[in-house]
């Protein structure tokens, strides 16, 4: 019987292990290796340790001293690079986007500041250049604002559950994996972010700030503003109508409703909901003075 291993992060990972346990093809995996990712509030490392040892699957942890010596190896959520010999023929990456379309890193996030209105994944073999590898096999999901980044992962979970069964059940019959090269001319790209990717451009509309704090939320940081000097993360936000602002000060607090800021956006005004101080992780609500600036 053919066999594979799984490189597995975060809760993609976990729930495409859970998939694989539940669809009665555990015995397809040889080795789990486990990977975590102290940048999100949960990675998910213990919940798939916990799940492959009561499915009796031999797992390691990624600084282990471990080998692949299944005939494919697939990778959920993987950050890092992987030596295995004859990769583009042998590992199997599972893409939170339609390829083509956002190459490259944190495209589920990127997508939801954009606006799609469709998500979807893509299984590909590997390439020498990230992303570019033919496509094995994709699936769609429709999806309508506001949602949160949680929400998306959630949708995109089920995506991979229903495409890990596709693909091992072809490995499963020995079955070659057919594949298509992609249509080079439709690319898109979407860049890594970093820290500084997480502040709030207050000059843009309401509805992009509150796609934007959505689409960074739990189980990321949040999306970052100061009050004065010191940092906060604004977790919720909802939309306020409009009105006529003769000094448009973006980012300045217009009006108190319900003891929660309105700001001034650069169209549209946009009502803090819930947030906190950086450091001390404390709510900053109800603001403490009314004339208060969010830079």
């Amino acid at each position: 019987m053919n066999k594979v291993s799984f490189f597995l992060m975060t809760r993609k990972g976990y729930k495409v292990l859970q998939a694989v346990r539940d669809q009665g093809m555990a015995s397809l995996i040889d080795l789990v290796v486990v990977g975590r990712d102290k940048n999100i509030s949960r990675d998910y490392a213990e919940e798939i340790i916990k799940l492959c040892m009561e499915a009796n699957i031999k797992w390691m942890e990624r600084g282990d001293d471990y080998s692949i010596r299944s005939v494919y190896a697939i990778a959920i959520s993987w950050r890092w690079m992987l030596d295995i010999p004859q990769a583009q023929s042998r590992l199997i990456i599972f893409h939170d986007s339609l390829l083509p379309k956002y190459r490259g890193f944190a495209p589920l996030v990127n997508q939801l500041i954009q606006g799609e209105m469709t998500l979807g994944a893509s299984v590909l073999f590997a390439h020498q250049e990230y992303d570019k590898g033919n496509i094995i096999d994709q699936e769609k999901v429709g999806i309508s604002y506001p949602i949160t980044i949680d929400q998306a992962i959630s949708r995109i979970s089920q995506v991979y559950q229903k495409l890990i069964y596709r693909i091992l059940i072809q490995i499963k019959e020995g079955k070659t994996l057919y594949s298509a090269p992609q249509i080079e001319s439709e690319a898109t790209y979407s860049l890594w972010r970093d820290e500084e990717d997480y502040r709030i451009d207050w000059t843009q509309n309401a509805e992009e700030i509150k796609r934007f704090i959505d689409a960074v939320g739990y189980p990321y940081r949040g999306a970052s503003s100061c009050i004065g000097d010191k940092k906060v993360r604004i977790i919720e936000a909802e939309l306020e109508k409009d009105i006529r602002v003769v000094n448009r000060d973006c980012g300045k607090v217009i009006f108190m409703r319900e003891e929660m800021p309105v700001i001034v956006c650069g169209k549209g005004l946009l009502k803090i909901s819930k947030g906190h101080y950086e450091e001390s992780k404390e709510s900053f609500l109800p603001l403490k003075k009314f004339r208060t600036r969010f830079s």
